[in-house]
């Protein structure tokens, strides 16, 4: 089962146990819009490459949407469709006032350079600068991306609407930037841990994990917690 499967399966579920109408139910299984843009960009030895790009706006009902943008080799519709559905219940299960979005580019990062990583970036922002927006849809960063990527689409976001920070979040502190955005993630990861655990009457103190490390790293600030640093 594909992550979009899997997801859908879960929402029916949850579903069930609200009681929701079938006819809405089927409704918040659509996503408002699909977004796939071809990304050329000259590499540096001189050839050319295309890499393709998706936004998935899943929901808007309780603001603008908000998500991640990722950066690998596997990012495909069916996965982006997924964590942009999950992006939409879980600002409304942390009640924030947003919606739902995620996004990404088909590419292997690590293998690309900086100057690579700022032209696909900025050709990407180009192909979506219309569909995004401080009250419309909002990128973050997610995997294989951090606050270079999200700076890099507030420049060329800017270049068509004028300087607007607010656009994207996990920009660098400098160009408006949260303090602890950084360790935001690991620091989640540790308080639900914490929470979890409480429910057995254990702590993370005492415990043993198995951390299961992505492609873009585990944050530093839930490792040295786990590791009593």
């Amino acid at each position: 089962m594909n992550a979009l499967a899997a997801t859908s399966r879960n929402f029916r579920r949850a579903a069930r146990l609200l009681g929701l109408d079938s006819k809405l139910e089927k409704s918040l299984l659509i996503p408002f819009r699909e977004i796939k843009v071809e990304c050329t960009i000259p590499m540096d030895d001189g050839s050319l490459s295309s890499f393709v790009g998706f936004r998935v706006q899943h929901d808007n009902a309780r603001g603008p949407m908000k998500g991640g943008i990722r950066y690998h080799p596997e990012v495909d519709p069916d996965e982006v469709n997924a964590l942009a559905q999950l992006m939409t219940w879980k600002t409304a299960v942390a009640a924030v006032p947003y919606g739902g979005a995620k996004g990404g580019i088909g590419c292997s990062p690590g293998e690309l350079s900086r100057s690579e990583l700022e032209r696909l970036t900025r050709v990407f922002t180009q192909k979506i600068h219309d569909l995004i927006g401080t009250h419309t849809d909002v990128p973050a960063p997610d995997m294989g991306t951090n606050a270079q990527t999200m700076a890099w689409m507030l420049d060329e976001y800017s270049k068509f609407h004028g300087h607007s920070p607010a656009v994207v979040t996990g920009k660098p502190i400098d160009l408006g930037g949260s303090l602890g955005r950084d360790a935001a993630t690991g620091r989640g990861v540790m308080y639900a841990t914490e929470a979890l655990l409480a429910e057995y009457g254990k702590s993370i103190s005492g415990s043993t994990f198995v951390i299961q490390v992505s492609h873009s790293g585990l944050p530093n600030y839930f490792y040295k917690m786990v590791k009593g640093e």
